[in-house]
């Protein structure tokens, strides 16, 4: 009788321990900030006639990825208000009337170890931006900014998974998911053509 019951208190205590884990662990791993702006991004793909993400997520001449727009990309548009949220008249008010860029918190910014290059996989690759990035462009959510605490890398580069198993398609951007794609496309690079 005594067995059974300090395995039953041994059982529980253990799961209560694994839940609690689950819980509570990635909480305390990640770091969760609002953008400084709220941005929609099919609002403006619908008012301003953008149906391709290059029109503000540009190459340079020299081919690199420019990455996030610049201010001044929101300032041929908005410098003035257009309409009379909020948020755009932060965007107006604090950023456009300054001169001072907007400090958007990087999704999707890479471990310095990787050399990625947007022009290969988009210009030589073919790949559409949702190939990686989801349909996030089609959005007009602003999703929350999590930052692990350890490795100072978005949320959106592991996954929501704690354990490193895909959840849906487009959960994360990890090494996996681009070995991925080159096995698919038969586009073998080694080591040193990602990484330095």
């Amino acid at each position: 009788m005594n067995a059974a019951r300090n395995t039953f208190v041994f059982g529980l205590g253990l799961a209560m321990a694994l839940v609690a884990g689950w819980v509570a662990f990635p909480r305390a791993l990640y770091s969760r900030q609002n953008q400084p702006v709220v941005f929609r991004h099919k609002t403006h793909a619908e008012k301003s006639g953008f149906a391709d993400c290059g029109q503000c997520h540009s190459f340079r001449s020299d081919g690199s990825f420019a990455g996030i727009p610049s201010l001044d990309t929101c300032a041929s548009c908005h410098s003035e208000r257009l309409g009379t949220s909020q948020d755009e008249g932060i965007l107006v008010d604090h950023y456009v009337k300054t001169g001072q860029e907007v400090p958007w918190l990087v999704y999707s910014r890479q471990p310095a170890n990787v050399s990625f290059s947007h022009a290969i996989h988009v210009r030589r690759g073919g790949l559409a931006c949702a190939a990686c990035h989801s349909r996030y462009g089609e959005s007009d959510e602003t999703r929350i900014y999590e930052q692990d605490r350890i490795s100072g890398y978005s949320r959106n580069i592991a996954g929501r998974s704690i354990w490193l198993v895909r959840l849906g398609r487009h959960d994360g951007m990890k090494m996996t998911d681009c070995e991925g794609c080159h096995r698919r496309r038969n586009i073998q690079v080694g080591c040193l053509g990602c990484h330095q």
